[in-house]
C-alpha cells in the first residue's frame, strides 16, 4: 500500500523543487507542500540581493533537464542573479513544469509530521506505517499520507536572536518594531526606514556585509545616515573574507568592499561586542547595552539589523524520531563534517543520504535546514543532497553513495584553536586534481598524514577517498 503513496516534499524553494525534479526523473509520484503563495516564497524575502555565486552553482542538473525538455533557455552560467531573478527565471518555470508531473500545493503549511496511528514511542511495525502530514490551508486542514518525507523547509522563518547567548536579550522582543532580522531592502522598499537614521548591524556574515554596503551607499545621498557594525569576534581581519583568493570573485569582492568602507569611515566597526540589553531612549531611539573588551558599553541607534544567521524549526517534527547533534542541530552523522568549532572555512565535506539519515526510516532533512545552526551552506550542496536522497529512496544504493559535488574554495581558513593557519583543514584554491578540496589537506596527505591535515580527525562519506576532508579526488 505504501508504495502507491507519494513522497512528500516540504518546501517549494530551490532544494525542495530539485528533490521533486529528481523524483520526476525516477518516475516517482510526489507532493510538494509550500507554506507560501508561490515557488521560492522565502527567496523573495531577499529578492533584492544579488548572490555571489553565478547561475552554474544555483541550478540543479535534474531540474535543468526537465526545464530544457520543456523549451526553457538557461541563463548564462557566469551571470550573478538576484534572489528575485532566481525565482522568476528558474524556480517558477520549474514549478510550472513539475505541476504537470505531480502535485505542488501552495499556502500549505505543514503543522505536524508523524506515522499514522503511531506516536514517537511505539516501535513494533513502525516502518510499515505511512507518514501522516497535517497541513493547514487558509480555509481548512487536511491530513496527507506519504511513503517518505523530505523536509526542505529551510530556516528563513527562524532567525537567530540578537543576543550572543542564543536567547533574545532583555528588551529585544519589545523592540521588534525597530529590529529587522535578515537583509532589509535598504535601497528600495525599506529606504524610508533607514535614510537619515543610525542603524546598528549585528553579524559577521555575508548578510551583514550586504546590508552594510547598502547603508554606505544610502549615506552618499541621504544626510545623517550612519552604519555601525558590531561583531562578537575580536579579529578584524577575519571579517573580510578571502578577497582575491576566493574562487567566487563576487564573494571575495564583498569583503574587499566592506574593508574599504570601514577604512574610509563610512562604516563604524566595533569588534568584541556582545549585546546584553535593549532599552528605549528619551529621543525614541534604542540603546543597546553590552560588553566590549570586558567593559560595559552602550550603543545608540534608531534601528537594528540582526544578521546573525538562522536555526532549524523542529516544532512540527515532535513525533518523528530524529538523531540531531546536541549543539549544531544538524543530523548526527553530518555534524562532525560541518562543525564550525572544528573547521569553518566554508568548504563542504562530501555527504549524502547516509549522513542525512535519521532513525525514522525514509525521513530526511535536506537543504539549509540540514545544516542546523552551521553557516556557509550553498545551494549546490542541497542539490547534491536530494540527488543522493532520492536515489536511496528508489533503491539505487550505488548512486546514493556516490558523491557528485564541485564547489569553489573560499580562500579563507579559520584554523582550530591553538593551531596555526597552516595546520587548519583549508586554505587557497584546490589543486587541479581535486574537486572542492583543500590545498593544505592535499599536501598533508601527500606527506602521509591522515584526516584533515591537522590533529582533528574528520569522518568521511561512504565511498569517498579515506582521509579526504573536503571532497572527492578525481581519477
Amino acid at each position: 500500500m505504501n508504495a502507491q503513496l507519494p513522497i512528500a516534499v516540504i518546501g517549494a524553494g530551490p532544494v525542495g523543487l530539485a528533490a521533486a525534479a529528481h523524483l520526476t526523473e525516477r518516475g516517482e509520484s510526489f507532493v510538494v507542500l509550500e507554506a507560501g503563495s508561490r515557488a521560492g516564497h522565502a527567496v523573495l524575502q531577499w529578492g533584492h540581493v544579488r548572490v555571489f555565486s553565478p547561475w552554474r552553482y544555483n541550478t540543479d542538473q535534474a531540474a535543468l533537464r526537465l526545464l530544457e525538455s520543456a523549451g526553457w533557455s538557461r541563463p548564462r552560467a557566469d551571470v550573478l542573479p538576484t534572489g528575485r531573478e532566481i525565482v522568476e527565471q528558474y524556480l517558477e518555470p520549474l514549478a510550472n513544469v513539475l505541476t504537470t508531473r505531480g502535485g505542488i500545493r501552495f499556502n500549505a503549511r505543514v503543522t505536524a509530521v508523524g506515522r499514522r496511528d503511531f506516536d514517537k514511542v511505539k516501535s513494533a511495525g513502525r516502518d510499515s506505517q505511512p507518514f501522516t502530514l497535517r497541513v493547514a490551508f487558509p480555509d481548512h486542514e487536511e491530513e496527507i499520507l506519504a511513503r517518505a518525507v523530505i523536509d526542505a523547509s529551510g530556516t528563513w522563518g527562524s532567525p537567530n536572536p540578537l543576543g550572543s547567548g542564543g536567547y533574545p536579550i532583555t528588551g529585544e522582543t519589545g523592540a521588534e518594531d525597530a529590529i529587522f532580522y535578515g537583509i532589509p531592502d535598504v535601497l528600495g522598499a525599506d529606504r524610508g526606514l533607514y535614510a537619515g537614521k543610525t542603524t546598528l548591524v549585528v553579524g559577521s556574515g555575508h548578510s551583514a556585509i550586504n546590508t552594510l554596503l547598502d547603508l554606505a551607499r544610502l549615506s552618499e545621498g541621504e544626510r545623517g545616515t550612519r552604519a555601525i557594525w558590531a561583531v562578537r569576534r575580536a579579529d578584524e581581519d577575519s571579517l573580510f573574507g578571502g578577497g582575491a583568493a576566493d574562487a567566487l570573485a563576487a564573494r571575495g569582492a564583498l569583503g574587499t568592499s566592506v574593508r574599504q568602507a570601514v577604512k574610509a569611515g563610512r562604516i563604524e566597526l566595533l569588534t568584541s561586542f556582545s549585546a546584553r540589553t535593549i532599552k528605549r531612549r528619551q529621543d525614541q531611539g534604542l540603546g543597546v547595552i553590552g560588553s566590549r573588551d570586558g567593559r560595559e558599553s552602550e550603543l545608540a541607534a534608531d534601528r537594528i539589523v540582526v544578521a546573525t544567521g538562522f536555526r532549524p524549526d523542529f516544532s512540527f517534527l515532535k513525533e518523528v524520531r530524529l538523531s540531531v547533534d546536541p549543539w549544531l542541530e544538524a543530523a548526527s552523522a553530518l555534524a562532525p563534517l560541518i562543525d564550525p568549532n572544528v573547521h569553518s572555512c566554508g568548504t563542504v565535506r562530501p555527504h549524502g543520504a547516509a549522513e542525512l539519515a535519521h532513525p525514522e526510516k525514509d525521513f530526511y532533512i535536506a537543504g539549509m535546514k540540514s545544516y542546523g545552526r552551521a553557516p556557509t551552506f550553498l545551494l549546490a550542496t542541497g542539490y547534491e543532497q536530494v540527488r543522493s536522497i532520492v536515489a536511496k529512496l528508489v533503491g539505487d544504493d550505488e548512486a546514493a553513495r556516490r558523491v557528485e559535488l564541485d564547489l569553489p574554495e573560499t580562500g579563507v581558513c579559520s584554523a582550530n584553536a591553538g593551531l596555526s593557519v597552516a595546520e587548519g583543514c583549508c586554505g587557497g584554491p584546490a589543486p587541479e586534481d581535486a574537486t572542492a578540496c583543500c590545498v593544505t589537506d592535499a599536501k598533508a596527505k601527500a606527506a602521509g598524514a591522515k584526516g584533515c591535515g591537522s590533529p582533528v580527525a574528520v569522518p568521511v562519506a561512504a565511498g569517498a577517498n579515506q582521509g579526504s576532508c573536503c571532497g572527492t579526488i578525481k581519477t
